[in-house]
C-alpha cells in the first residue's frame, strides 16, 4: 500500500467530513506559498498551511467564531503537534449561506442573457 504524500490534508478531510459531514469541502494547501517564511524554516512538515471552505448544517444558528472553535476542536491534535498546520484560513457557511454566496457570484454573461429574456 503506498504512503499518501499529503497526510496531514488527508487527517484534515477524514475529520472533518466525519465530524460535519459537509456538503462541500475545499482544501487548499498554501504550505508552498510559505515555505520560505521564518517560522517555517528547519519545519518538519510541507503541510503547514491551509485554506479550507467548509459548508455544513452543522454550523446552522451558530455565529463565525463558533463555527471556527469547532473546526479547530476537531483539528486540536493537527494544530497542536510539532510540524503540524500552523495557519486555517476559514470560511464557514450552512448550505443556505453558500446558496446565496453562488447566486451572488453569478458570471455578468449569465445576467445579461437573463435580463434579455423579459424584453
Amino acid at each position: 500500500m503506498a504512503t499518501s504524500t499529503t497526510p496531514m490534508e488527508d487527517a484534515i478531510r477524514d475529520k472533518l467530513t466525519s465530524a460535519l459531514n459537509p456538503s462541500t469541502l475545499n482544501i487548499a494547501n498554501d504550505s508552498a506559498a510559505h515555505a520560505h517564511h521564518q517560522a517555517m524554516r528547519g519545519s518538519v512538515s510541507t503541510e503547514t498551511h491551509f485554506r479550507l471552505v467548509v459548508v455544513s448544517d452543522e454550523f446552522k444558528a451558530k455565529p463565525q467564531p463558533a463555527r471556527h472553535r469547532m473546526v479547530y476542536k476537531i483539528l486540536a491534535d493537527e494544530l497542536a503537534m510539532e510540524g503540524g498546520v500552523h495557519a486555517l484560513q476559514l470560511q464557514t457557511r450552512t448550505a443556505e449561506e453558500q446558496g446565496k454566496v453562488d447566486r451572488n457570484m453569478k458570471p455578468a454573461s449569465e445576467e445579461t442573457a437573463e435580463a434579455g429574456k423579459g424584453e
